[in-house]
């Protein structure tokens, strides 16, 4: 009879395991997001938002990791190091997904291999400012300025290898002028010598450079998008102007290490896609003149290696080596 009640009641237990909820296997533990850049800058607000947004649906924590320096390649040599099991994650941009594979002669990795795509995320338009005494006030003014003092215009960039500099860089080609580079240890340092005079100009991208360009310490000539930009309607594209493809922004995804399970990156690219729609990060992208880019891996994936050939060009004909 003992034997014929544990029987029932093991029975019992199978039934209601059955009907039990299903639990996904994916997270189990907590979620590691590499930053390759600062805190406090624009694509750590930006990653901190998105991880906010994503954590409770996710049901595990998201872990913020800054690792900056060296062209992101610190950041990705970090990634490339962990298990490939979906608990560490990168924000990469223009650096790791489009331009050091030009740049570096010896990079000890290969974008369109060594990355499991996960979701691109969107892009920060960059646009043309001057210091507001600069004696140009339009664009085509700019190019005759500095076209009637080669190489006398200085312009600063973030870095070398940022998407500002190579965006510069870009329209220095199809406009045909020789201006000299600045670079600079991040973008605050740059746009304090810009507001300052010390140097005139920059590429500016939105989500550093919004407040200054409506405070009026700088003055915006043009954007490098092929439509204008929601957060400057008034500001002009360079296509507009008579520069076509002067197409140039920051560009963001999650990436992983090669190897991803499929389930890992597929929750994390729904999760992400939803969290693009929350209203605090909509408010956000939209403070910071953001274009969100949500879908699918596959998307994501063809979207880079396709703008990794349009920047190689560009990097090639710049002459722009780090190495």
């Amino acid at each position: 009879m003992k034997r014929f009640l544990q029987l029932i009641a093991a029975g019992l237990t199978l039934a209601a395991a059955s009907h039990a909820p299903a639990q996904s296997a994916y997270p189990s533990q907590p979620v590691r997001w590499i930053v390759p850049y600062v805190a406090g800058g624009g694509t750590d607000n930006l990653a901190r938002s998105l991880a906010e947004a994503m954590q409770p649906s996710l049901g595990q924590p998201i872990v913020i990791d800054n690792r900056p320096g060296a062209s992101t390649n610190i950041g990705v040599s970090v990634l490339m190091q962990a298990k490939p099991d979906g608990y560490t994650i990168m924000q990469a941009e223009n650096a790791a997904l489009l331009f050091n594979e030009h740049m570096f002669a010896k990079l000890p990795y290969k974008p369109a291999n060594d990355f499991t795509y996960i979701g691109a995320i969107g892009r920060f338009p960059v646009a043309l400012v001057v210091h507001p005494d600069f004696p140009a006030r339009t664009t085509a003014e700019f190019v005759s300025y500095v076209k009637a003092h080669p190489d006398k215009v200085s312009y600063a960039s973030p870095g070398n290898g940022s998407p500002h500099h190579m965006a510069m860089e870009l329209f220095k080609q199809k406009a045909g002028i020789s201006i000299q580079h600045v670079p600079y240890k991040g973008a605050a340092p740059a746009m304090t010598d810009v507001m300052g005079g010390q140097v005139p100009t920059m590429m500016l991208d939105l989500a550093s450079g919004l407040p200054i360009i409506k405070s009026g310490k700088v003055r915006v000539l043009a954007i490098a998008l092929p439509q204008r930009a929601g957060a400057l309607p008034d500001v002009p594209t360079f296509a507009e102007l008579g520069f076509k493809d002067v197409n140039a922004y920051a560009f963001h995804g999650l990436i992983g290490p090669a190897g991803m399970p499929p389930d890992a990156v597929n929750r994390i690219n729904s999760e992400l896609n939803k969290a693009m729609q929350a209203p605090k990060v909509v408010k956000l992208f939209s403070e910071f003149g953001f274009e969100a880019l949500p879908g699918t891996p596959q998307d994501f994936y063809k979207l880079s290696r396709a703008e990794s050939e349009r920047w190689g060009r560009i990097i090639k004909t710049a002459g722009v080596q780090l190495d």
